[in-house]
């Protein structure tokens, strides 16, 4: 009976054993460190792990870098960044099945020249450098043999691809459209109606066209997006009368600044230099003659005005020269006179009196400077005691009552700049504000502090009458106009259909020719181009618009220009339609080798990579 116990207490010890071992294969199937190789199989090519990984990573640092963010895993599901690396590696590997199948490859010889022709294998004599190449792979955790087969594979790949896309010709037949269509040219006259050519001008509107206006056109009326805000804000102007000044500190600060308040008298001077003293004598004398001008003479020495404009200077700044300068007329040249740089004219475009503000004057400004500065300081210093209060529950009603700040509510839209919301600092909380967020201290670009708090958000709802009157009084009165243009452009036309005599109108028009659809005219319409293009030949059509109507008739029809910059465009066009027919063949011919590869993913093997992150 004690045998029996025994050998059963042994079975069953083996039988846990055996449990425990598939639990731990099991757990080996879903982890990293386990027995997971491949996420997918495709014909004959795998997609590893490590290349899910590393494209996967690839595809979350460049929308990184374009955001400036971290990326979580959930996020990078949610834009389908797993499923982008997924897919371009399946299409690799398809091609690579199919290369395989092909019995292409490039040899281990041109293998080799490919890989020390590479810059970042090269040591500092530019040529390959062993040590270098196997740094540059464990940056990227790559063995030189998984490079190698990589390298091998993307050139295999290059081959096919260049077969297929290689002589790839798109039919004259649609490069030739586009171009007509682009170069295509319009000659035709247009002769405006504006308001003054109204018999009567429109009448205000009744209170009942106001109101009938609005309720037909409510969606032009509508308040947008609002969020009802309360802030409580201290900025430095509020503690200004709170700050003191010593004297001794402003005139300290005055006297740092004397070269601002104490500027002597001061000239705007062009100095061209010349070789020597005769050679600048010949130049005066030939601008006194009326022979050249001072710009022709810069330009002579292969200079511009810029190259040889001193600024504002003072006396000091041209020495030996000053005297004769600071004597001149305006719009004078003077010399030859001595310079650093040996015999010169000088030309004297302006003079700048001496400018000496006494510390009296300057005392105001100073004060407000020194008082504003010291006052960020203050802020500055509370703002974290302030913070503190906020985050042990205290409201902003509550600051305002216990700190220096002052409380105030905006309703504010993302068109909101006035007061507070002139602030970038603001208007960025204000827009990340949500609804239950806690309010914190954040700073403004002038030294001010504020705290905020989302009250209420008021969705994209109708404007009340009562304050859109007035918008929708002028809207009402414009549609009448445009209305009231059209009608007296309609009966002018039937008056030009038989001659199509523009000067009997006495309209305003003119005459253009050979335009084309990209042609900018002043004062129409953004479509008129497009009307213009609709019409046949002596037709006579009203465009409307806001404001005015034009009359226009189509004289001409012209083909496009023969021009440069009209072949350019054709050339231009002509290669894009075979890199976009070439592209396209290959893609379908990439996605005929997936198809026919069967690719097999591993959802469990993505889902433990995934987790991984």
């Amino acid at each position: 009976m004690a045998a029996g116990a025994k050998s059963l207490s042994k079975t069953f010890v083996w039988i846990l054993m055996g449990l425990l071992m598939l639990g731990l294969a099991g757990f080996g199937a879903v982890n990293l460190s386990g027995t997971i190789r491949t996420v997918a199989t495709v014909g004959d090519e795998s997609i590893s792990v490590d290349d899910y990984v590393r494209e996967l990573q690839r595809e979350i640092r460049a929308v990184e870098a374009q955001s400036g963010q971290p990326l979580q895993m959930s996020q990078a599901r949610d834009l389908g960044l797993d499923r982008n690396a997924l897919a371009r590696l399946t299409a690799l590997a398809a091609l690579d099945n199919e290369v395989g199948q092909l019995g292409i490859s490039i040899g281990d010889e041109n293998l080799q020249q490919e890989i020390i022709s590479i810059p970042a294998f090269q040591g500092v004599n530019g040529t390959f450098d062993r040590e270098s190449y196997r740094f540059q792979l464990e940056q990227v955790g790559m063995t030189d043999s998984e490079f190698e087969s990589d390298l091998r594979k993307e050139s295999a790949r290059t081959i096919v691809q260049g077969a297929i896309m290689g002589g790839v010709k798109m039919p004259a037949t649609m490069t030739d459209t586009m171009v007509d269509y682009i170069g295509a040219r319009r000659s035709f006259t247009v002769a405006t109606v504006g308001a003054e050519a109204l018999d009567t001008p429109v009448a205000e509107p009744t209170d009942a066209q106001i109101q009938a206006f609005y309720d037909d056109n409510g969606d032009q009326f509508t308040l947008p997006r609002t969020k009802q805000l309360t802030y409580a804000i201290l900025s430095p102007a509020m503690l200004l009368d709170t700050v003191e000044i010593d004297e001794d500190a402003l005139r300290k600060l005055y006297e740092e600044r004397s070269d601002e308040y104490n500027q002597p008298e001061r000239r705007l001077v062009e100095r061209l230099n010349f070789p020597s003293e005769q050679a600048a004598k010949d130049a005066l004398a030939q601008l006194e003659v009326g022979g050249t001008t001072f710009e022709q003479l810069v330009r002579d020495r292969d200079l511009e005005l810029n190259d040889i404009d001193l600024g504002d200077v003072t006396r000091e700044d041209l020495g030996e020269a000053a005297d004769a300068v600071f004597a001149a007329e305006l719009d004078t040249v003077v010399g030859p006179l001595p310079s650093v740089f040996g015999p010169a004219l000088f030309r004297v475009n302006g003079s700048l009196a001496a400018n000496n503000v006494p510390f009296e004057e300057a005392e105001p400004a100073l004060r407000e400077e020194l008082a504003t500065e010291r006052a960020r300081r203050l802020i500055e210093a509370q703002s974290e005691d302030i913070n503190d209060m906020l985050a042990g529950g205290a409201t902003l009603e509550e600051l305002a009552e216990e700190t220096e700040m002052e409380l105030g509510q905006i309703d504010w839209t993302r068109d909101s700049d006035e007061g507070v919301a002139a602030y970038d600092g603001f208007r960025a909380a204000a827009e990340a504000v949500q609804e239950g967020d806690f309010p914190e201290i954040a700073f403004l670009e002038d030294g001010s502090i504020f705290a905020l708090r989302l009250d209420e958000v008021l969705p994209r709802r109708p404007e009340p009458l009562e304050s859109a009157r007035d918008r929708v009084a002028a809207a009402w009165q414009q549609a009448e106009i445009n209305k009231a243009l059209r009608e007296k452009a309609d009966d002018i036309l039937n008056q030009l259909a038989p001659d199509g005599d523009f000067a009997a109108t006495g309209l305003p028009f003119r005459v253009e020719n050979a335009l084309t659809r990209t042609a900018f005219l002043n004062d129409v319409p953004a479509n008129f181009m497009n009307e213009v293009f609709a019409m046949e030949p002596g037709e006579l059509r009203v465009v409307s618009g806001n404001g005015a109507a034009w009359i226009v008739r189509l004289d001409e029809t012209l083909p496009p220009a023969d021009t440069d910059e009209l072949r350019q465009l054709r050339d231009a066009l002509s290669s894009q339609m075979d890199q976009a027919l070439a592209q396209n063949i290959f893609n379908a011919y990439v996605r005929d080798a997936q198809t026919r590869a069967r690719p097999v993913v591993d959802q469990q093997a993505l889902n433990a990579v995934q987790a991984s992150f």
